[in-house]
């Protein structure tokens, strides 16, 4: 397994968050499909200052992240069937900038995945993600799923249901704080179907369930959850409840040689914390 940062969290921009991650010892790095490399807008020229700057970086694009919420107000992934066009041609662009990178793996919400698969949102889901499943199979790549709004099991169950192209992405900290569900054996459960994961690490203050948290974002963002009571809270590396060892000897057992990427999205001093992260990972690899 090898050790990637998130660009953006740096705060410094893209080519400059491309150079922090190498500067602190990363190998790898994943980008925000938005702003400076938003689908939509970028330049030929962008698009090989980008690769440039990573190759002397000595810095591989792990993944792109493919952030629904700048395509259509509201958090609710692609639950809502008559929003849903643009998000799918979104992704479809997502993935078309993510081979002109060098990169096969596109993560993104899609929503909550509702236990019931005769409900509605389910099929609106299921239709967007086959379809987009199909689109990436054929390029070589994959449309891979965050870990935390449902059970890693009934995510795997739809995971398996849209057919090819759709994979895990697998954040421990999601499941730690929101879903209160075991980071490790969701690991076994997930198995194979991990392409990416998000290194982050956090505490469960007050179980309140997946389905609020997420609703609370959908229609708040970031800030509607800054904003809640002391529900959960992100930590650095090793402060939080995320059991690293047994998380890390999982994924090797499962097979998963990929990145380990760093995400750190509450901190007054992110930057401070991907550094320390990426030293908390190789202590934490030399053990595992």
């Amino acid at each position: 397994m090898k050790i990637a940062t998130l660009a953006d969290w740096f705060g410094l921009g893209l080519p400059e968050g491309i150079r922090a991650s190498q500067r602190c010892g990363a190998e790898g790095v994943q980008l925000y499909a938005w702003n400076e490399l938003n689908p939509y807008a970028i330049s030929g020229g962008k698009l090989r200052e980008i690769r440039r700057i990573a190759a002397d970086c000595g810095q591989a694009i792990t993944a792109l992240c493919g952030e629904l919420s700048e395509v259509a107000p509201g958090g609710h992934g692609l639950e809502i069937a008559a929003e849903n066009q643009p998000k799918v041609e979104y992704l479809k662009r997502v993935l078309d900038l993510a081979a002109d990178l060098g990169c096969s793996v596109v993560t993104t919400h899609i929503g909550v995945i509702p236990e019931d698969e005769s409900n509605p949102r389910y099929e609106a889901l299921l239709e967007s993600c086959s379809l987009l499943g199909e689109r990436a199979a054929g390029m070589g790549a994959w449309i891979a799923v965050e870990t935390g709004p449902e059970p890693v099991a009934r995510l795997c169950r739809f995971v398996d249901n849209c057919g090819k192209g759709l994979a895990v992405n697998y954040d421990p900290a999601n499941l730690v704080m929101v879903t209160a569900e075991d980071e490790v054996q969701g690991v076994h459960t997930a198995g194979r179907r991990i392409v990416h994961t998000h290194t982050k690490d956090g505490l469960l203050h007050q179980y309140i369930g997946p389905e609020t948290i997420y609703a609370i974002f959908a229609e708040g963002g970031i800030e509607a959850l800054a904003g809640l009571p002391n529900y959960f809270s992100e930590t650095p590396l090793g402060q939080g409840a995320v059991r690293w060892h047994a998380y890390l000897t999982a994924l090797r057992e499962v097979g998963y040689d990929g990145y380990l990427t760093i995400e750190r999205e509450v901190s007054r001093d992110a930057a401070g914390d991907i550094r320390q992260a990426v030293d908390f990972l190789k202590e934490a690899l030399e053990k595992a």
